[in-house]
């Protein structure tokens, strides 16, 4: 069995579909060695597992609006395309969605994954309940009032599988996309924050080179005025693909057209089903004061990176509090790149570009291609040590954990 994109063979001795929460427990108190799989979207081994591999699809599928909490109870596995329309036809959304409509809520948040915009935190943010089957087999539920809630949303899955989560939602609402093109570097490092907080979700692609910035896709709310313009950049006549050669019959709708935010958030459309993606992903995350320095730093490599990408995109996020999120406690830009399926020469020039952005503080997306070697990992997360201590107690023989987890936690397995 392999991951999304393709580039992964996952290890598992053993496939089960657990058709109940109870029958999940039995198999994850029996098991030496366990992980759950959702939408397989992480292009890394962060859910690897040489034991046994959980497939989440066959669990009972439940999405329970309570229109007086503002909440939503969702199964696990449930995709945020399949959310968005259930969660639509009630009059209700959530704050964001990531460019891929896709990937499982579980996966999703268990790694940091995020949309875009200044005010916008990543999808963690929604969660204000989160229900897991520890290592010992017993299901908890945990809450912000729970001590180790903090810990356990974005738990990189090693401090038990995720079954079930309660997200805050809020009323439906329109967004309008518009792309422009020819966004000048001297003026988006100059005016960075400036342009990243210009409509509710903002999205650059770039390779690096040259002296402009190929997209910049813009998603307004209604009440935000659109933007004929920016520092040189025009509006797009036509619908574009981040892709400059690609159609853009997958994408969704753009041109100012209004429309659901589940409709717009997404750069691709949910009824667009992808395959294998024949790609690779990184992607860094640091303070958003730190943007022009490190896009000026990357920009410097570009000779290096040009070559292997197929686009980077690049983002703003929200902080949050939880303990392993990229964006704890850190309003940030995220530096996403796709690469081609080149994965040597990926791995190759990864150390050069993690270097480059070490000096702005940058955090590893914790699904994506990283050099976990090259991370000081308590100086980046103040929570670390404290995150490290509950995996050693909920889990001391290591159960939930592989090699890239167990070289990023220093953990010592008790027999």
């Amino acid at each position: 069995m392999k991951n999304w994109a393709g580039n992964l063979e996952y290890s598992s001795a053993e496939i089960h579909r657990p058709t109940s929460v109870e029958e999940l427990q039995e198999l994850v108190a029996s098991a030496t060695r366990i992980k759950a799989l959702g939408s397989r979207h992480s292009f890394n081994t962060v859910a690897d597992t040489d034991g046994v591999h959980i497939l989440l699809d066959a669990l009972p599928q439940s999405l329970l609006v309570d229109a007086a909490k503002s909440t939503v109870k969702v199964s696990a596995g449930i995709s945020y395309g399949a959310l968005g329309r259930a969660l639509e036809e009630q009059g209700f959304a959530i704050h964001n969605l990531a460019s891929l409509p896709h990937i499982s809520v579980a996966g999703a948040i268990q790694t940091g994954t995020h949309g875009s915009g200044v005010k916008n935190p990543a999808l963690a943010a929604a969660v204000v309940g989160i229900d897991l089957v520890r290592a010992s087999g017993e299901l908890v539920t945990l809450t912000a009032d729970d001590d180790e809630f903090l810990a356990s949303v974005v738990g990189v899955g090693a401090l038990g599988i995720v079954t079930g989560l309660e997200l805050a939602v809020r009323p439906s609402f329109e967004v309008r996309q518009r792309v422009l093109t020819g966004l000048s570097w001297e003026g988006a490092l100059a005016n960075f924050q400036g342009i990243a907080s210009s409509a509710y979700s903002v999205s650059f692609f770039t390779d690096y080179t040259g002296d402009t910035i190929p997209q910049v896709w813009l998603k307004a709310l209604d009440t935000e005025a659109p933007l004929p313009d920016l520092f040189g950049a025009t509006a797009a006549a036509a619908a574009m693909h981040p892709l400059p050669d690609m159609s853009a019959e997958n994408c969704t709708e753009q041109l100012d057209v209004a429309g659901k935010w589940l409709d717009r958030l997404p750069h691709f459309r949910h009824e667009f089903t992808p395959s294998n993606g024949e790609e690779l992903q990184s992607e860094f995350l640091l303070p958003l004061d730190q943007a022009p320095a490190a896009l000026q730093a990357v920009r410097g490599l570009a000779d290096k990176l040009a070559p292997l990408l197929f686009i980077s995109e690049i983002r703003t996020v929200a902080a949050d509090e939880f303990w392993l999120s990229p964006f704890y406690q850190q309003q940030s830009v995220a530096l996403h790149f796709t690469w081609k399926p080149l994965q040597s020469d990926v791995e190759a020039v990864l150390p050069e570009l993690e270097e480059a952005l070490r000096p702005f503080g940058a955090r590893p997306h914790w699904g994506k291609l990283f050099t976990p070697s090259g991370y000081d990992f308590p100086a980046l997360y103040p929570r670390f040590e404290d995150f490290r201590a509950l995996v050693q107690a909920h889990d001391p023989s290591g159960k939930f954990r592989n090699s890239l987890l167990d070289s990023v936690l220093g953990v010592a397995v008790t027999s």
